[in-house]
C-alpha cells in the first residue's frame, strides 16, 4: 500500500505503466493504451474531487475481472464439474481509506453508495442493491476478526450488466481485494474472498448462485472446479496460452431480457434433484450413473422426460469438462473445441436452455448459434453462455473469420453486441506501481 500522495504522484510519473500494460495491452508490453491511462487518471481524480483524501491515507488502484463458463452448463448446482475464465472486462476502481466509519463507493453512472460499518446486518429492502454487497463484503470481513474500518472508492465498469459475465461477482471480488490489502493486511487468498462473495450474494444481495462465479472473477486465468465439496473446492489449472490459439473469444449479448425467467432456471436444480431424489440422493453428483441408465423407465415415469434429458446433461457435462481440461493441459486446442461444440449440443438437446417454453415467440439465443455456426462453418465453437434462456452466447472464433462473424452477429442484434475479448490471466488484484 502507498500514500495517497504517492499515488498521484506515482501514476503521474508512469510509475504504474507497467501495471498497466501488463493487465490492459499484454500483447504489446510496455505500452499504455491512451483510453487505458485515462480510465486510471480519471479515477484518481474523482476519489480526490468527491472524498479529499488526506495525502497519507493508505490507497491504491484495484481490478476485478468479469468471468465466462467455457464448461460445465448448470453443473455447480448438482455439486459438479466447471471450466471457466476470467476476461478482460473488469471494474478498475481507485480506493483509499478515510478515517471513517463508513465505507462510500461511487460507481460511474450510478448512485453513490454509503454503508455506516455500525449496522451489518441483512436487509431485505437492499436485495439486488450495490449497497448490498458492500454490506455483506465488509461484515463478513469483520466476522473474521479483521479490524475493518472506512474507505473511499471510486469505480469504472467495463463488464456490462446482463452480459452474462457475472457483473456482480467482480464486484464482489473488487470490494473483498480492496478489504483485504487494506484491512487484512492481504491474508485472504482468492478462495476465501470468492466464498465471501458468494455467502454476500446469498445473504445480503437475495440471490442463491454458486460459488462459480466468484471464483471465476478471483483466481484468474482459466480454472476447472471439482465442486464435489463446495466448501472446499478442487482448482486446476490447465495452464494453456489462449493467445497463442488463433482463435478470438467472442460474447454475443442478443438482447434478451432475464425479466419472468425465474420459472425456467428454478426448473433445472428442481428437475435435476428430483432424479437425484431416485436414489435417495440430494444432487445427481452423488448418483451412480450406471445405476441411473438402468432405471431409466422408472425415472421417467416418476420425474418426467424433461427431469431424464437434464440428468443426461448432468452425466455428459461431467466427462466434457475433464476432456475439455485435458485437451487445455496438452495444449490441443482443437480438441478443446470438440469438446466445447459437444457442451453446447448437449445444453441445447438435453438441457433445454436455450429458450423458454412461456416465450416460443423469442428465440434469439438458438437464432444467434444458428447463425454463427453457418459463419464458422468447421472452424471454432459456439455454445450457450451462462444460465440460458435468454442472454448471451458464446464462440471461440478463427481470427481469419472475425469480422465476417461480428458482422453478422451485430447485423442481428446491434451495434456493440458482439463482445471481443481474451482470458486474462489475473483475477482480482491491486495495482503494483
Amino acid at each position: 500500500m502507498q500514500s495517497f500522495d504517492s499515488l498521484l504522484g506515482a501514476l503521474q510519473g508512469g510509475g504504474y505503466d507497467g501495471a498497466l500494460s501488463a493487465l490492459y495491452a499484454p500483447e504489446t508490453p510496455g505500452t499504455v493504451p491512451a483510453a487505458v491511462r485515462a480510465r486510471a487518471e480519471r479515477l484518481a481524480a474523482e476519489l480526490e474531487t468527491r472524498y479529499a483524501p488526506a495525502r497519507s491515507a493508505r490507497s491504491g488502484f484495484f481490478s476485478s475481472p468479469g468471468r465466462t463458463e467455457l464448461g460445465g452448463n448448470h453443473t455447480d448446482h448438482q455439486h459438479g464439474r466447471v471450466l471457466c475464465g476470467s476476461v478482460d472486462l473488469d471494474m478498475l476502481c481507485c480506493a483509499a481509506e478515510n478515517g471513517k466509519n463508513v465505507i462510500r463507493v461511487c460507481s460511474e453512472g450510478y448512485a453513490p453508495v454509503e454503508i455506516p460499518l455500525g449496522d451489518t446486518a441483512p436487509r431485505a429492502s437492499e436485495y439486488g442493491q450495490t449497497a448490498a454487497l458492500v454490506r455483506g463484503m465488509a461484515a463478513l470481513v469483520a466476522d473474521l476478526g479483521y479490524p475493518v474500518a472506512g474507505f473511499d472508492a471510486c469505480l469504472h465498469s467495463g463488464v456490462p450488466a446482463g452480459s452474462g459475465l457475472s457483473s456482480s461477482a467482480a464486484f464482489e471480488i473488487l470490494m473483498g481485494v480492496i478489504l483485504n490489502r487494506l484491512f487484512c493486511g492481504g491474508a485472504l487468498d482468492a478462495t476465501a474472498i470468492a466464498k465471501l462473495g458468494q455467502r454476500t450474494e446469498n445473504e445480503y444481495f437475495g440471490k442463491p448462485c454458486g460459488l462459480m462465479d466468484q471464483m471465476g472473477a478471483a483466481c484468474g486465468g482459466a480454472i476447472a472446479i471439482d465442486f464435489e465439496t463446495p466448501a472446499e473446492p478442487k482448482l486446476t489449472r490447465p495452464g494453456y496460452d489462449f493467445s497463442r490459439s488463433g482463435h478470438r473469444l467472442c460474447i454475443v449479448d442478443t438482447g434478451g431480457s432475464h425479466a419472468d425467467l425465474t420459472a425456467d432456471y428454478a426448473a433445472i436444480p428442481e428437475e435435476m434433484g428430483a432424479v437425484a431424489a431416485c436414489f435417495g440422493a440430494s444432487v445427481l453428483r452423488e448418483v451412480d450413473e450406471a445405476a441411473f441408465r438402468a432405471a431409466l423407465p422408472a425415472v421417467r415415469e416418476k420425474c418426467g422426460d424433461r427431469a431424464v434429458l437434464r440428468a443426461l446433461h448432468f452425466f455428459g457435462e461431467e466427462r466434457t469438462v475433464l476432456a475439455e481440461t485435458e485437451a487445455l493441459q496438452k495444449g490441443d486446442f482443437p480438441a478443446f473445441l470438440r469438446w466445447m461444440r459437444v457442451s453446447g449440443a448437449s445444453s441445447a438437446q438435453l438441457l433445454e436452455n436455450t429458450w423458454s417454453p412461456a416465450r416460443p415467440r423469442a428465440q434469439a439465443l438458438p437464432l444467434a448459434l444458428a447463425v454463427g455456426a453457418e459463419v464458422l462453418g468447421e472452424g471454432g465453437a459456439i455454445r450457450v453462455h451462462g444460465g440460458g434462456f435468454a442472454g448471451t452466447i458464446q464462440a471461440f472464433v478463427p481470427e481469419a473469420l472475425l469480422a465476417r462473424f461480428r458482422g453478422a452477429m451485430e447485423a442481428l442484434f446491434g451495434q456493440g453486441k458482439c463482445h471481443v475479448l481474451r482470458i486474462r490471466p489475473e483475477g482480482g488484484c491491486m495495482l503494483e506501481p
